[in-house]
Order: structure tokens, then C-alpha cells, then sequence
């Protein structure tokens, strides 16, 4: 009986350790709802509402490299043309119909439950690219980190040329995890 424990105790012991690997990545679909706080036409574009996914590489520290894609759409528009600051016509469409990031950086662990995380890169807006930056405060609502809330605030630079005027929205994220 005691060779046999001793042969199957090393097994039993090597099966439970290889299981435990992390993986090397977690992924998030998200769910969000974005609230416009200023831009030069808000009235065309107060809110929307989107879908996307967050990937979170783990790498065994507090910090991990995240990466996300947001596609947010912009329901309700107030049909107001807004002039240029010289009072011309804008040759351009001057409201947000579509939104798409795509946005990388950091985030940080400091505990089980909640983390912080600072993201940057290229916003899509009715067929025009800019700089948009993400600091984000996120939360899991149990131990298992099957679910996830976000509160972040968005701003991209220079979204109307004329004036230099930036855009930026609240926005709130809830996701489940994919894998």
C-alpha cells in the first residue's frame, strides 16, 4: 500500500501544479455607455453606446500590458448646424456619428479586486484620426474576475481643427470574461 501511495502521490502532485498555470492573457467583452462632457458641437452628439474588448497580458507583477477596442455609436443628434468660429459653413460633418478606439498602455493590479489603467492611441471619428488618451478605474465584482465594471474618461485632442477644441466623454463599461 505504501508503494503504491508513493508512486501515486509525485502524479497526483505534478498534475495539480502544470493545471495551475496562468494564462498568458485575459479578455474582457464590454459592454459601455459614453456621456459627452464637452466638445464643440455636444448637442449633435450627447451620448452613446458601444461594444469592445479588453485584453490584459499577464506577466505575474501588478503591472500588466492592456490593449482595447471600443466601437461606440451616436444615436441622438439635435440637427443643428454649428458654424465655423469665422462664421463659415464646416466643409466637414461637425457631429460624432460613429467612434472607434484603439488604445494600449499599462494597468495596475494593486489589489484582487480593482485596478488602474492608463491607455493611449488612435481614436476613429467619422473617417478622421486622432490622438485619444484612457485613464481608467476598474473593478471586479467577485473573486473569480468573472465580471468586470469600468469607469473611465476619455479625451481625444483636436478633434475640431479650427479651433484646436478637444472632445471628451465619461464613459461606463460592464464585460464578462471570454477567456
Amino acid at each position: 500500500m505504501k508503494k503504491i501511495f508513493l508512486i501515486f502521490l509525485p502524479c497526483f502532485i505534478s498534475t495539480l501544479t502544470f493545471s495551475q498555470a496562468q494564462r498568458k492573457a485575459t479578455t474582457y467583452l464590454l459592454t459601455q455607455f459614453n456621456n459627452t462632457i464637452y466638445d464643440r458641437t455636444r448637442g449633435n452628439n450627447p451620448w452613446s453606446i458601444g461594444l469592445g474588448i479588453q485584453t490584459f497580458f499577464n506577466n505575474g507583477t501588478p503591472f500588466k500590458p492592456t490593449l482595447e477596442l471600443t466601437g461606440d455609436i451616436y444615436l441622438e443628434d439635435d440637427k443643428v448646424l454649428r458654424l465655423n468660429p469665422d462664421g463659415t459653413t464646416p466643409t466637414t460633418m461637425n457631429d460624432v456619428r460613429e467612434m472607434i478606439n484603439l488604445f494600449g498602455g499599462a494597468s495596475f493590479h494593486p489589489t484582487q479586486n480593482i485596478y488602474f489603467s492608463l491607455m493611449a492611441g488612435p481614436s476613429f471619428i467619422s473617417g478622421n484620426t486622432y490622438l485619444g488618451v484612457k485613464p481608467s478605474c476598474g473593478f471586479y465584482f467577485s473573486r473569480n474576475q468573472k465580471w468586470i465594471g469600468k469607469i473611465s474618461y476619455i479625451n481625444i485632442f483636436n478633434r475640431h481643427k479650427a479651433t484646436k477644441e478637444d472632445f471628451g466623454s465619461v464613459s461606463l463599461a460592464i464585460g464578462v470574461k471570454l477567456f
